[in-house]
């Protein structure tokens, strides 16, 4: 039995709508992107595979929210998912309005996981396809920077070519780092890879920034804490009360790191 036969026949054994949500269920086994909870958006999602991965993983505290031009249909008693937590809208993801629904949706405090396995058109000619993937996945990428909330994580399709290390470096900008994926699930004869964004930026500092900091408290570990527009740097050799100059050399999600820079 082939790869493609397995996992088709898997699918409609355990009520998936399709093959590849065992593409995301292995990328969540690898990357960890659903702990429970989590508010997530899938991009492109008909016919509704990944959203059905996306809600057993996120559980009954969780939100789902799929998006694509096609109608999704509403899931049935007998489907996995059949639950209110997952949401559909129909729509152009690059639209305002499409936007401004998944805003609503997602609510103020941003979406957790942004999920991509939007696939163009193929062509039959390998660049023409590898470039629209590519296009394809910077409009995903576009909207999960507009949804995601700090920290929140970002899967994207695309086919290998010559774009990919321009597309990975961009993302890999706006998070703190982000690696290539290859299901297992995926076709034999398929160029598809995921890109896996982990922890979103959103710190008003970036690395290498020099900055004067005044220290207002004291970490666990003995390190002064500064506050640079409600972000927290962590200055070691800093203490409560001091006013220092300082470099910053790493920049999490939600806190960073500097040195202190004594002239």
């Amino acid at each position: 039995m082939t790869r493609r036969d397995h996992y088709y026949n898997k699918a409609k054994q355990e009520g998936y709508r399709t093959r590849a949500a065992y593409k995301l269920l292995q990328i969540d086994e690898t990357a960890d992107l659903f702990s429970g909870g989590e508010t997530v958006v899938d991009l492109g999602a008909a016919p509704g595979g990944w959203l059905q991965v996306a809600a057993e993983r996120v559980g009954d505290a969780g939100t789902v929210v799929g998006v694509d031009f096609q109608r999704i249909r509403e899931f049935e008693e007998d489907e996995l998912a059949a639950d209110p937590r997952i949401e559909t809208i129909r729509g152009d993801m690059t639209d305002e309005r499409t936007r401004e629904r998944l805003r609503d949706a997602v609510g103020e405090g941003g979406a957790d996981v942004v999920v991509s396995d939007l696939a163009p058109n193929m062509t039959g000619e390998y660049s023409l396809d590898h470039a629209r993937s590519v296009h394809l996945a910077r409009q995903a990428f576009e909207t999960a920077l507009e949804l995601l909330a700090p920290g929140g994580d970002l899967v994207v399709k695309v086919f290998e070519g010559r774009d990919l290390d321009d597309l990975k470096t961009d993302i890999d900008e706006e998070f703190e780092y982000v690696r290539i994926v290859s299901p297992e699930a995926s076709r034999d004869s398929s160029s598809e890879v995921y890109l896996v964004a982990k922890g979103r930026l959103t710190a008003p500092v970036e690395v290498g920034d020099r900055l004067t900091v005044e220290i207002t408290d004291t970490g666990r570990e003995g390190d002064g804490i500064a506050k640079v527009d409600g972000y927290t740097l962590f200055v070691p050799e800093a203490e409560k009360g001091e006013t220092v100059e300082v470099v910053v050399d790493d920049v999490k999600p939600r806190f960073g790191f500097a040195e202190r820079v004594d002239d």
